[in-house]
């Protein structure tokens, strides 16, 4: 449809500036839209993939990547342990007990998980002893009582190692004095610090001690297990499970934490859709400079007719003007988006450093710096979006254009 006259013509009338003032100024407005919000698509993408992976990277160095579990505890953890080993992917293996209760000092409390692990075999499998405060793991020791807490839990305890806490569990004990809450006095032996959700609501304690608060002594509650990626987990741990017998069940890390990266992927799609109001409003205007450009243009188009133009070829030339417009801006949208956000997180220290103030505050945010990355993929995706979108925006102007009718359009020229 589109030949070399139309395709000419409709660059001209895009780089016109003679007599056409304001319709040159629509034009601009026009790819100075598409170019601000194909930017900002591919900047708040590459924003959100940047959180997304820091919080994978941070939740996941901690939490295990899969759990297998045994119905009434598992005796020969060992055994299994050597077992899953085996498996492809599976680079560790480690004891834990597990449970929920709530702990508290200074007048505070606050509702926990608490896991029971070996020291010895948890550094095979989470990173948590390479982010203590102060402290450290191997404190942990059976019938020590001691436990290791999160920087946020300690903060909101105003606790720090040597201070005691009390831990209650979600049961009762029936005694002639009557019925009193299980509790348990822990020491405090250290705080970590992962920078993510875990630093607010996780407890670490020595297995023994776990499984006699737990009434589960000489067993565990199951194994955790890394392996040598992430992604690899997916789809493997229930299967891995299954095969040391029955009464096994197993779960990777898209169950455990998959609600929070779920939250997280809901946050970009509608942070994107909403941004992308600003690509179609973009090519609104795309339309109004059509419209205007076909009034202001109508005896040329009937000139053109006369000279043998058909009415698909003018349709083209418009259709052409308009998505030069749409292509311009969004090819300079993706080329600046993409240079921001490939710098973005040095960007942002140095307009810190500048100002001398953190934009994120590291006493408050998870996060204490904008991560930023960018994925290919996303910008494409925005691209072809921004083009689609300005091409249908065309096609009712050009379209009008091609229904003009050379005689009348002369009539009084």
């Amino acid at each position: 449809m589109i030949k070399p006259v139309p395709l000419y013509i409709g660059l001209r009338y895009v780089a016109a500036r003679r007599r056409q003032q304001f319709i040159s100024f629509i034009n601009g407005f026009s790819l100075l839209g598409m170019a601000l919000g194909v930017l900002a698509l591919i900047v708040v993408s590459s924003v959100m993939n940047g959180f997304d992976r820091e919080l994978k990277t941070r939740i996941l160095s901690v939490v295990p990547h899969g759990f297998v579990e045994q119905q009434g505890g598992l005796e020969d953890w060992s055994a299994a342990a050597d077992t899953l080993r085996q498996q492809p992917h599976v680079v560790a293996a480690s004891p834990f007990v597990r449970g929920f209760a709530l702990l508290g000092a200074n007048n505070q409390s606050q509702g926990v998980e608490f896991q029971g692990v070996d020291p010895v075999a948890l550094r095979e499998v989470s990173a948590v002893g390479e982010h203590m405060l102060m402290g450290s793991l191997d404190a942990l020791e059976s019938r020590s009582y001691n436990i290791v807490l999160g920087r946020i839990l300690a903060r909101q305890l105003g606790v720090i190692p040597g201070d005691s806490v009390i831990l209650t569990l979600p049961e009762v004990v029936i005694t002639p004095a009557g019925i009193f809450p299980r509790t348990k006095r822990f020491t405090v032996a250290g705080v970590f610090s992962v920078g993510a959700q875990v630093d607010q609501n996780m407890a670490l304690m020595h297995l023994d001690d776990a499984a006699r608060l737990l009434r589960m002594r000489g067993k565990v509650q199951g194994l955790q297990l890394k392996f040598d990626d992430m992604n690899n987990a997916l789809g493997r741990v229930e299967g891995y499970a299954q095969s040391l017998g029955e009464d096994f069940s197993g779960e990777d890390w898209s169950h455990s934490q998959g609600s929070l990266f779920q939250a997280v992927k809901m946050e970009k799609t509608v942070v994107t859709l909403m941004l992308m109001i600003i690509v179609a409003v973009a090519a609104f205007n795309i339309v109004s400079a059509l419209v205007l450009m076909v009034a202001d243009k109508r005896s040329d188009i009937a000139v053109l007719r006369t000279l043998g133009l058909t009415s698909r070829q003018i349709m083209a030339v418009f259709v052409v003007q308009g998505s030069a417009i749409g292509i311009i801006g969004a090819l300079i949208g993706g080329l600046l988006g993409t240079l921001i956000a490939l710098n973005l997180t040095d960007l942002v220290s140095w307009i810190e450093h500048v100002v001398g103030a953190k934009i994120f505050d590291p006493r408050v945010f998870f996060v204490s710096f904008l991560p930023s990355e960018f994925r290919p993929g996303d910008a494409i995706m925005v691209l072809s979006a921004a083009v689609v979108m300005s091409l249908l925006a065309t096609l009712f102007p050009a379209w009008r254009a091609a229904q003009i009718a050379p005689a009348e359009a002369l009539r009084y020229e």
